[in-house]
């Protein structure tokens, strides 16, 4: 993150701020990639929220994914807060972006927030704003437990992590939990918030967000997006998971030595928890040998992945050149999707073959029209 100079996986921190009328609030902060590639990411963390920051640079503007991240937040029903950072660079430009978040994004923005992440200006007023405008979280802390499950990785000493959202009820430690998904029940060993750093507590409530140690061995166990319950006192519905999230460019992954085939597959599974949007399954080449077919986002994740797997977990890699999905339309009217252009049915039996055509919208000054189009 720090090389590229941008979010990659989303980050949370809680903090209690004394506000203007001397009461003390207890915040939890989402911190969200901008990259079209990381969007899941997106959604998945509004789904834990009550409002969002939508930041825009004061000097750059608006960018195409701050449009396509705040029409998620809407969908969501999360109270959006535009803020002008970067106000201390001599080339921003508050009325031009206030303007441009207006006419592109649609949100009213004249009198928004400016700030500089650099300095501090503004921050104090931000956190204010946050307290008066942003709803609380509603949920009943004696109500039978309920929590969303927003992101969960494998740590080599606990075991699974589990980032939660506290919908209804409490969590204690030595609380018998169960997942809603697989019916299957877990002691909880550890409770606690991130302040960045982790600290325990002994009880987390409704409205929070914080982390669960439960001895989950299994990577597949904390599922993204699973409800968690008390088994002695289970909810009767579950809360409604996050929508299954697509691969777009697949590639092939081989270990150079093939006697890492077997340490590639645990980097996948452990890395597959720490990011649910990667896909993959084993696959065989005559000249590559055995490896594996992985579906990514796009092509930043696919680089991401591949520089986690070789400098986390020392693995030596060959990367096959990305493809997309085809949909193949066979004579006698059937229709499949294929992943890998080597699974092609026979030609002689195939109607025609399609490729993912993006639908997009185009702004641009009108001086511009011309050479775009």
């Amino acid at each position: 993150e720090r090389e590229r100079g941008i979010t990659i996986k989303a980050q949370t921190a809680t903090l209690s701020f004394k506000a203007d009328d001397g009461e003390i609030y207890q915040l939890n902060l989402i911190d969200t990639p901008g990259h079209v590639d990381f969007s899941y990411e997106v959604s998945r963390s509004l789904s834990a929220c009550e409002g969002a920051l939508l930041v825009v640079d004061a000097s750059q503007g608006v960018e195409a994914q701050t449009v396509a991240n705040c029409y998620t937040a809407i969908d969501l029903g999360v109270h959006v807060i535009p803020v002008l950072n970067k106000i201390d660079l001599p080339s921003a430009d508050p009325d031009r972006v206030i303007e441009e978040i207006e006419d592109i994004v649609g949100i009213p923005a004249v009198g928004a927030l400016t700030a500089s992440a650099k300095t501090g200006q503004g921050i104090l007023e931000l956190l204010n704003m946050v307290v008066r405008d942003v709803p609380p979280p509603k949920g009943d802390p004696n109500a039978p437990l309920k929590a969303l499950i927003v992101d969960s990785w494998f740590d080599n000493y606990v075991g699974v992590v589990m980032l939660i959202r506290l919908i209804d009820g409490e969590l204690k430690a030595k609380d018998q939990i169960l997942l809603m998904s697989n019916k299957t029940t877990h002691q909880c060993e550890k409770v606690g918030i991130f302040t960045p750093r982790s600290v325990a507590r002994d009880k987390l409530s409704a409205g929070e967000v914080g982390f669960v140690i439960s001895g989950v061995k299994e990577l597949k166990a904390a599922k993204v997006g699973d409800t968690i319950t008390l088994a002695r006192n289970p909810a009767t519905v579950a809360l409604t998971g996050f929508k299954e999230v697509k691969p777009q460019v697949f590639a092939g992954l081989y270990p150079v030595e093939s006697n890492e085939y077997d340490a590639l597959r645990d980097a996948l599974e452990k890395l597959q928890l720490n990011d649910a949007s990667l896909r993959f399954e084993a696959e065989t080449s005559q000249a590559l040998g055995f490896g594996f077919r992985c579906g990514f986002l796009g092509l930043l994740h696919l680089d991401i992945v591949q520089e986690r797997l070789e400098r986390e977990y020392d693995m030596n890699l060959i990367t096959t050149a990305p493809t997309v999905v085809y949909q193949v339309l066979m004579k006698d009217g059937s229709v499949s999707e294929i992943e890998n252009p080597s699974k092609l049915p026979d030609l002689g039996k195939v109607d025609e073959i399609r490729e993912p055509i993006i639908t997009a919208n185009i702004l641009l000054p009108q001086d511009y029209v011309g050479p775009v189009m």
